[in-house]
């Protein structure tokens, strides 16, 4: 679009503006970033075609690279596992635009982020932020905007001494404002300075071309239909938009502004339909907060009946535990006094010594026998002590456990919206915890709110927590380690829900999670073992080579196993990490291994000597299990044809068949370095299979080792994409 195309249509919405036809504030709710909320700087055009500042773009970037590493190495952080992301350093910002920046391995740099406006994940792609289009036409109307809503504010010179004087003129190739005197100083006539263009006061200086971000040294000449983006010729050539359909830029100019134009003039067209459907939408306002007031009176109602309900049966039941303790307080009152009789000058006792006192026998014998039955009796009691009363009251405990659950589940009228139904099979928690449900009329729901909250150890529930959902699954985050937490879900239509779903306990790990990947250098045996390109996946494959080498094979104990290490080591901190073995594994031995151990394993010839007899080498199936040194450097769990080993303890039972579990279906290995602790786990339930002390005075890595066909696979973190390639899958 020229300058003259813009300008003419700036003024028109100027004069709208001018005569009311649009306000302000709608054409500022066009002009503000979706990320930071204020007015566009220096936006820039996403490949959702939705614009964002470049300095929120910068900041997206940073936070999600820094939750990234704070997942993959700052997880021995003892402190809550809500960290707050700092603000991007002015350095971070600008180590982004440098070309040619690359993160390291073992960290891969992110270019992949939501955008705020669509939600939609969105691929920079290999240049990140250099790939993308400055909007230039955006940022012109925002600049216009400004200056009309802060009526007219007037830009001072940047040539001026102090004090400045109010520019006249701003040339575009200086990039920079002049007052009359300034601009006639650095603009002589005559000279070549003399021949820039110069426009009207502003502070937004856009180039005279627009620029391919690939090759920078071409000007757009060309816009690819199917990318919808400016391209220039080398991209049709042979950059990535060569098998693309292309069309002129002129063309495209002409086709795109016809269509904006007859939508634009469709809109006016429609101006008075629109205000009687503004004019709909404020009656329709109006009846939903009396709708809505209506219906809190008629909740209040049917709350303040069940109150009424509660009172009543409260009285009651109050009502019968104080008869039971007036009866029970009198009957312990009436024992009381009895006792008190046997007491020495009272009651039963003094009675007995005055009639001790009678001469007479036949009125002695007359009174002292139904006296000495008493007596008896009396002792009788003495000697078998019984409490004439219960002092528990375990029978008027009030059980409200139905109750409770009913009352859990009032909601309004679902209208025949069915239950949704949490999977609890393809629910999970990791890094984060990932839910998923299933709702029998899934196209008859708007949306859902998925609840969730912590059930501490005493039982005590908190407030729920709601995320609302478009869809049918949802990764939730920042839930705190070695924790249970439930979850529910419900469906909407419209304003009406259906009742919440059976509620998922899910416990979070032992700790954050530690991620790493199979370290493709060290001690890895390219013949024996295959390691995918995401480097998360290792199988051993008994092959041809093991052919070739059958002929040095006299025993079986020189078969060694091939052992592959994590490319990160752990120095301090709680850690876990998860894996899955494949169920057609013969021998698979997984857990953790000091630096100087695993140089001692991978520093010896593989069939100089068998690995049986080397007591502390770690090759034997049951070397760690027979060292109950609580100080050994490493700790290795044997896994396979789908069972898991316990090793031999002091503490574990002696009979084999007691030890031998059948194969989880995702491990998890704690390490506790601090403490020096390793645990492993049953990722399904979260369970502890298996606990010890290991010694971590040096570095401590992930070791795995394989023998037999086999296979091990790294449990990949949660996340948004993730979850996309789950619902793609």
């Amino acid at each position: 679009m020229s300058e003259s195309g813009e300008i003419s249509e700036f003024g028109y919405i100027m004069e709208l503006l001018v005569r009311g036809k649009v306000t302000i504030k709608n054409i500022e709710r066009e002009l503000i970033c979706p990320a930071c909320k204020e007015l566009f700087t220096h936006p820039l055009i996403l490949p959702c075609q939705h614009s964002i500042c470049h300095k929120c773009v910068k900041e997206l970037l940073l936070t999600l690279d820094d939750s990234f590493n704070d997942m993959g190495s700052d997880n021995s952080n003892q402190g809550s596992p809500r960290l707050r992301l700092p603000s991007p350093s002015m350095d971070k910002i600008d180590r982004l635009n440098r070309p040619g920046w690359k993160r390291n391995s073992l960290t891969p740099r992110t270019t992949t982020f939501p955008c705020p406006g669509c939600e939609h994940d969105v691929d920079l792609g290999e240049r990140g932020i250099n790939g993308l289009f400055r909007n230039f036409t955006l940022e012109t109307i925002v600049e216009r905007y400004r200056q009309a809503a802060r009526a007219a504010t007037a830009i001072m010179c940047d040539l001026c001494k102090p004090p400045p004087q109010e520019s006249t003129k701003s040339c575009m190739d200086c990039s920079a404002s002049y007052c009359n005197e300034c601009f006639k100083i650095y603009h002589p006539w005559g000279t070549v300075k003399a021949q820039h263009e110069y426009v009207g006061p502003t502070t937004n200086f856009r180039p005279k071309i627009l620029m391919c971000p690939e090759h920078e040294m071409e000007r757009i000449n060309m816009y690819c239909e199917l990318c919808r983006r400016p391209v220039c010729h080398l991209c049709k050539l042979g950059g990535n938009h060569s098998n693309h359909r292309v069309s002129t830029m002129s063309s495209a100019y002409k086709t795109l502004k016809e269509k904006l134009s007859k939508d634009i003039d469709y809109l006016i067209g429609k101006e008075s339909q629109v205000k009687s459907q503004i004019s709909e939408l404020n009656l329709l306002m109006k009846e939903t907060e009396c709708n809505g007031e209506r219906a809190k009176e008629d909740a209040i109602t049917h709350f303040e009946k069940l109150f009424e309900i509660l009172e009543e049966r409260k009285s009651s039941v109050l009502k019968a535990i104080d008869a039971s303790k007036k009866l029970r307080l009198d009957k312990f009152q009436t024992q009381m006094e009895e006792y008190q009789g046997l007491l020495e000058n009272n009651g039963l006792v003094g009675y007995a010594q005055e009639v001790l006192k009678e001469t007479d026998q036949s009125c002695f014998v007359q009174t002292a026998k139904q006296l000495h039955l008493r007596i008896q009796k009396a002792t009788e009691s003495l000697k078998s002590f019984r409490p004439a009363a219960q002092t528990s009251f375990e029978d008027y405990v009030v059980n409200i456990s139905k109750q409770t659950e009913l009352l859990g589940e009032l909601s309004f009228f679902s209208s025949g919206i069915d239950v949704p139904e949490i999977n609890e099979e393809q629910s999970k928690v990791y890094n984060n915890a990932l839910i998923n449900w299933h709702h029998p009329e899934k196209d008859k729901a708007d949306s859902y709110v998925l609840e969730y909250r912590k059930i501490n150890r005493d039982e005590e529930m908190l407030s729920w927590n709601e995320v609302e959902v478009c869809g049918t699954s949802k990764v939730i985050s920042e839930l705190e380690s070695n924790c249970n937490y439930a979850f529910r879900v419900r469906a909407y239509k419209g304003s009406i829900c259906s009742p919440c779903s059976r509620e998922l306990i899910l416990h979070t790990p032992p700790a954050p999670v530690f991620s790493f990947l199979f370290d493709e250098k060290c001690g890895y045996n390219n013949e024996h073992l295959l390691l995918n390109l995401k480097r998360d996946r290792v199988e051993s494959r008994a092959g041809f080579n093991l052919l070739l080498a059958a002929e040095r094979i006299q025993v079986g104990y020189y078969t060694s196993l091939d052992y592959i290490i994590g490319d990160v080591g752990i120095t301090k901190g709680k850690h876990f990490w998860a894996f899955r073995v494949e169920p057609y594994s013969y021998l698979v031995k997984a857990g953790v291994a000091s630096s100087d151990k695993l140089q001692e394993w991978l520093r010896s010839p593989r069939d100089a000597v068998s690995p049986r007899y080397e007591q502390d080498s770690g090759h034997d199936s049951g070397s760690e299990d027979a060292c109950f040194d609580s100080s050994q450097p490493f700790t290795l769990v044997t896994i396979g044809m789908k069972k898991f080993f316990i090793p031999k303890s002091p503490t574990s039972s002696k009979e084999p068949e007691n030890r031998v579990l059948p194969m989880p279906t995702s491990i998890g290995v704690f390490l506790d370095y601090d403490k020096g602790k390793v645990g492993f786990y049953d990722m399904d339930h979260m369970k502890c299979l298996y606990e010890r002390q290991v010694d971590c005075s040096h570095t401590m890595y992930p070791a795995f080792a394989l023998m037999g066909s086999g296979g091990i696979h790294l449990e990949e973190p949660i996340t948004a994409k993730y979850l996309e390639y789950q619902e793609d899958m």
